[in-house]
């Protein structure tokens, strides 16, 4: 489903205008909430379309029903991830853990090598492929092969999504990357 979402950086240029707004749960602050929802298939657009919302809503973190408390997105908060996120990518950040799939292991280490170099110099970030703007998902070119790399937030100890990516003292990293097909 797409959902069209304010460009920040130039939300953030005016300061009249409002930062995209986002749902935390408000029993452990967690920002992976879930609301159930039906959606409908637009032949038109060829997307699908938000029809009708329920009551209940999910939280991942806490793993309960939880009600939303709705937070105001900052250019800070969205610099703060964004900047973590290129760090790790740069390796100049120790505060990460780097997962290589078997696929592009088994293209051997200088594909690896390269790859890695690749996605570090990465900077072809636009609104359509970093809708967030959190430098957390790219596509590269490595030998002829296509590569995606992602980072995902988790908790320090590695067992649930983190729920707030922007503080580092909460968030383990984890930049994965991977063959396209590997998916």
């Amino acid at each position: 489903m797409s959902i069209d979402t304010p460009d920040v950086a130039t939300a953030a240029s005016k300061p009249d205008e409002k930062q995209p707004e986002y749902p935390l749960c408000s029993t452990c602050g967690s920002h992976r909430v879930y609301h159930d929802a039906w959606a409908s298939w637009d032949p038109a657009t060829q997307d699908w379309v938000l029809a009708a919302t329920f009551d209940y809503v999910h939280c991942d973190n806490c793993g309960g029903e939880a009600s939303l408390e709705w937070k105001q997105g900052t250019p800070d908060r969205i610099a703060q991830i964004r900047d973590l996120n290129d760090a790790l990518r740069r390796n100049s950040s120790r505060t990460g853990n780097l997962v290589i799939t078997a696929g592009v292991t088994a293209e051997g280490e200088a594909l690896i090598a390269t790859a890695l170099k690749a996605v570090a110099e990465f900077d072809v970030f636009t609104k359509s492929n970093d809708p967030h703007q959190e430098h957390d998902f790219g596509a590269v070119t490595v030998e002829g092969l296509k590569l995606f790399f992602k980072i995902d937030y988790f908790d320090k100890a590695m067992e649930a999504l983190s729920h707030d990516p922007a503080d580092p003292s909460v968030t383990t990293r984890v930049l994965t990357i991977m063959l396209a097909e590997e998916y």
